[in-house]
């Protein structure tokens, strides 16, 4: 008996170290202080040989090396790169694990109207993929639920916690919707033609979803003598607290959900997809609606599309004034979300200036996910949540992590990943 309690007690141990996370770092207990890097703020500006202090979490002082007397720890970037932590919005990180093993996959419920439905419950804060974001720089998401026509309420986290309260940076931050769409494809396998054609059913679909919204509306929590929970948690939406994210492709679809939110005087709207957007780019400025762009490592939509559409979409609407950030919806979402800084850098190599590019991921997706007043970029009394890259972080090649701190803890970048990566480069050397 004693020796099957021995085994069984060393296959735990072994198992154990092979399958958890990193342990989450302490808070911050002294002065840091990085110099001579490169600072990319996050709002267009550049920093050249900087200096960034910070303290118990926040930045103190940031500017040109030697502008500012420098105090405790002294980290030593010169020749390096200083960019905030990278954020993911839109994103299911943290709800599904594998996607074929179906107990470990919590992304969505049953039904078509949730908007009570909080994600954030679901969120598993020892995922091995959420673990595998931060060496590429990516500290922050939006975990966002899927499925139905409102799918949900997100939270937005950072990717350093035990569990998911300890994660939670901005609780039930929005309500995400699935506008109907304008166009349905033929069931190939029932010998249909497979091609797009226009649904019947649009204005009836959309007339259903807007009548729930409507009644939501009417419905006075503090009056009503029973608790409705979707209509209860539809209310932010209308008094500002939520944003509305509301997944949409096409012109029409754009164009019919901002007057939609115009009507119904819906303070926060965010287009998600917004493939055609560039379209309707001046009505979606005019009306401070925000977007976030399909996924730039994709291919064109339509036959008549420019082949580099997808590469340039965000550029587009970027000249045009419309506040832009990038998410990563699609197959194999959860493990591409690493790829977020070089989707980036795609759009930056299609004509937009890089430190625009860096905004896609930064200040803007700040902005949209109502956490610029504490994180996005590198300004003093925001959270040090950055990282220091060896090289242009936008570039698979160059984005190579030294350090990265979360709110100023000093967080790990070994992942499973990285530890199977340590173990197998040696596996052929020659003795």
């Amino acid at each position: 008996m004693k020796k099957i309690v021995c085994i069984t007690g060393l296959f735990l141990i072994f198992f154990g170290n092979l399958t958890a996370q990193q342990t989450p770092a302490k808070a911050q207990s002294e002065i840091i202080t990085i110099t001579g890097a490169t600072a990319h703020i996050g709002n267009g500006e550049v920093i050249e040989n900087s200096s960034i202090t910070f303290e118990n979490g926040k930045i103190t002082a940031i500017g040109v090396k030697g502008s500012f007397s420098t105090t405790g720890k002294i980290i030593d970037a010169t020749g390096k790169h200083v960019y905030p932590g990278f954020i993911a919005p839109n994103s299911t990180l943290g709800l599904v694990e594998i996607g074929a093993v179906r107990a470990t996959d919590d992304d969505s419920e049953i039904g078509n109207y949730n908007p009570h439905i909080r994600s954030i419950i679901a969120y598993n804060a020892e995922s091995k993929i959420v673990e595998s974001m931060r060496p590429n720089g990516i500290l922050i998401a939006q975990v966002t639920p899927r499925g139905g026509k409102i799918s949900g309420t997100s939270s937005i986290v950072q990717l350093d916690a035990w569990n998911w309260e300890d994660a939670t940076i901005k609780l039930d931050d929005g309500i995400h919707i699935n506008w109907p769409s304008t166009f349905t494809r033929g069931r190939w396998w029932l010998g249909e033609d497979p091609g797009y054609k226009p649904n019947k059913d649009y204005s009836k679909q959309v007339t259903e979803l807007v009548d729930f919204i409507h009644q939501a509306k009417a419905a006075n929590p503090s009056k009503s003598t029973t608790t409705n929970l979707p209509y209860q948690a539809m209310h932010g939406i209308f008094d500002g607290s939520k944003t509305l994210f509301v997944n949409a492709d096409t012109e029409k679809q754009i164009l019919d959900v901002i007057t939609f939110a115009k009507e119904n005087n819906i303070q926060k709207t965010v287009i998600v997809g917004a493939y055609q957007a560039y379209k309707v780019a001046s009505q979606l400025k005019q009306n401070n609606v925000s977007v976030l762009i399909t996924r730039t490592h994709s291919t064109p939509e339509l036959e008549d599309d420019d082949y580099d559409l997808p590469y340039k979409n965000a550029k587009l609407l970027m000249d045009a004034g419309v506040l832009v950030a990038l998410q990563n919806t699609g197959q194999m979402e959860r493990a591409n979300a690493r790829n977020l800084p070089f989707q980036a850098g795609t759009v930056a190599a299609h004509g937009l200036d890089k430190e625009k590019a860096v905004q896609l991921i930064t200040g803007n997706s700040a902005k949209i996910l109502g956490i610029d007043a504490f994180t996005g970029t590198l300004e003093v009394g925001k959270d040090a949540t950055l990282f220091i890259s060896i090289g242009d972080a936008l570039d698979m090649r160059t984005n190579q992590l030294e350090k990265a701190f979360i709110q100023g803890r000093d967080i790990s970048l070994e992942s499973h990943q990285t530890k199977l990566w340590k173990r197998y480069k040696n596996k052929y050397t020659t003795k």
